[in-house]
């Protein structure tokens, strides 16, 4: 799977579903929607990266500035591109679930002044672009209570030629540290409850910071590593479902020699087809580089319904 997009970017923005239970079952919620002053319209809460934001982090901090709520993002839902004066927009959706407490309430401002909450049929007839309506039907069409894993591969640690000592010791690399330190502030707008890595130390220190930010130690776990695949492939599948079936939000490091296997694995298995974030041309298959993210989502019965990849935590850069 390539990672290359045909043009740059000359703005890049995010959004997301923000939902709220609103019954006893499972699949009655509401959605919020946002009306725009200036622009007189409703839209779904969205707004552009600032300098150095990853779309997921850019998609939490909008939602809590449009609309009051914190929030925790599921399921990446769609890129929605289109053209401008400078070339081409994109605007990537979430799925994002209101957290049980408000951050500080909705305050109507110049940027937006109401927020209404509707079942998504009701939103679809006031939202006032097609594409905000495509993005509403790709949320409905999923299950709103499911189990996300992060699965990381381990940042950069340098060549392993180039280590004399224990290579299960090899330490990330100045470029590895910065990696990890992305994917800690990327890695926190999903909500992770619970960190396990592969017992090398260039694994662990990828999601350390994960782990001190939730106050919780990292579980070693020898199923998420090359060595324990070799011995026995069956089972980083088997760990996996385990944990999807304990719910929450897990974090895992694994190895470059293992993800590629579960995702290709879990995918055939469930008949999802893999794909990135930002879309890529699919050229030699699942991949995974040095601290990139696959975010595999999984419905209350272990299904996995979604597989979407982030090639990196730090942010891409946009057209000049």
């Amino acid at each position: 799977m390539s990672t290359t997009t045909a043009d740059r970017i000359a703005s890049h923005a995010a959004g997301a579903v923000l939902w709220r239970p609103a019954g006893s079952n499972d699949t009655d919620v509401e959605i919020a929607v946002v009306h725009r002053p200036r622009y007189d319209d409703w839209s779904l809460p969205k707004g552009h990266l600032d300098p150095g934001e990853t779309a997921p982090v850019a998609a939490v901090r909008e939602l809590e500035e449009e609309t009051g709520h914190a929030a925790v993002l599921g399921a990446f839902l769609k890129r929605v591109e289109y053209r401008i004066a400078r070339g081409r927009k994109a605007v990537d959706y979430f799925a994002a679930r209101a957290g049980d407490e408000v951050a500080r309430g909705f305050t109507p401002n110049d940027e937006v002044d109401q927020l209404r909450w509707h079942s998504p049929s009701e939103a679809r007839e006031l939202l006032s672009y097609d594409s905000d309506v495509e993005v509403v039907k790709e949320f409905a069409a999923r299950p709103t209570e499911t189990t996300t894993v992060l699965l990381v591969r381990h940042a950069k640690a340098g060549k392993r030629e180039n280590w004399a000592g224990d290579d299960d010791l090899r330490p990330l690399s100045d470029a590895g540290r910065r990696q990890a330190s992305a994917l800690r502030e990327m890695l926190a707008t999903f909500g992770p409850d619970r960190v396990l890595s592969a017992p090398l130390l260039r694994c662990v220190h990828t999601v350390q910071g994960v782990a001190d930010d939730i106050g919780v130690e990292v579980v070693h776990d020898d199923a998420l590593s090359e060595r324990s695949y070799a011995a026995d492939p069956d089972a980083p599948i088997e760990r996996i479902g385990e944990l999807a079936a304990e719910g929450g939000t897990p974090v895992l490091s694994s190895q470059g020699g293992v993800i590629p296997y579960i995702v290709e694995t879990l995918a055939v298995r469930d008949g999802v087809t893999p794909r990135a974030n930002p879309p890529a041309v699919a050229a030699d298959g699942v991949t995974a580089k040095k601290g990139s993210l696959w975010q595999l989502t999984f419905d209350a019965d272990g299904r996995l319904v979604d597989a979407t990849y982030l090639s990196s935590a730090l942010p891409t850069p946009t057209a000049a």
